[in-house]
This record gives structure tokens, sequence and C-alpha cells, in this order.
């Protein structure tokens, strides 16, 4: 089961999903990476890449690095969509484990919220690899979040 279906959570601001948008188009990161925000919602975000040569290791597969990148951002948006309007997020700490080769047409990385609290939030995170219709676990995450308040994002 895909973590996109396992909790339902209310946001503490409306425009939540055109902060989130915003916010990660002002990621020059996210841009050299070629990675886009495929969806978001209240406590969940999904982001995509294509692989390509640049951002492969040794074998051709999509580098760890990238991997952990783009789950990290796409927990960090999930539990940015639940944070007040006046604050802004950042990643405490989190834990990567890589299950499978990252190679395929795509790869897309689920945040989810796990837990939202005041201060700190908990999300966890799936990236999977897509090819010939199929969807292939490359790796989980766990994650900590804090909740930067009265620090706006832009």
């Amino acid at each position: 089961m895909s973590v996109a279906n396992s909790y339902a959570f209310k946001p503490a601001f409306a425009g939540y999903a055109e902060r989130t948008r915003s916010s990660f188009g002002r990621q020059g990161a996210m841009a050299l990476i070629g990675a886009h925000i495929v969806d978001v919602r209240p406590g969940y975000c999904a982001i995509a890449i294509a692989p390509r040569p640049e951002i492969a290791q040794q074998h051709g597969y999509v580098h760890a690095g990238i991997v952990g990148t783009i789950v990290d951002s796409a927990g960090g948006y999930a539990g940015y969509t639940l944070f007040p309007e006046d604050s802004s997020v950042l990643t405490v700490e989190f834990k990567l484990n890589l299950l499978a080769p990252a190679a395929g047409d795509r790869l897309v990385a689920e945040g989810q919220v796990v837990k939202a609290g005041r201060t700190l939030a908990i999300t966890r995170g799936e990236v999977f690899a897509e090819a010939d219709g199929k969807r292939t676990l490359v790796a989980l995450m766990q994650q900590t979040l804090m909740v930067m308040h009265g620090k706006s994002d832009s």
C-alpha cells in the first residue's frame, strides 16, 4: 500500500498547494536535477524525475544522493502542506533505506505525514522506479521536520 492512502489531514492554511509549489519552484537543486511535483494534497507530496546520465552513478542507476534528495523534499513538502501560513519547513533528520537499484523510465518519491505536531512533524517516504507499466519500491525514508514558526518561506 502506498503512503498516499494511509492518512487524512486538514491543512492549517487554505493556500497550502500554491505555497508548496511556489516554494518548490525556488529550489535550485530541484531544477538542477530535473525534478517536478506531480501531486500535492494535505499531508502528501509526490516528486518525480526522469533518470539521465547526469544524475547517475557509475553503474547507470540514479545516484543514491539524488534518491535521497527527492524523497527528502517530498517528505518536507508533505509536512509543509499542514504548517501554518507564517511558517517554513526544515528537515531535522532522515533515514534512508535503499532497497533496489534506482533504474527505470521515471522515479517517483512520495512523502506522507505520519504525525503533525506544533513543533515537529514526522513523515515517511517511498521512492518507486517506474518502467514498462510496473512500479518497483527502491527506497524507504523516515524523517523529522521542524516547523519554523514566524519564518516565511518566501
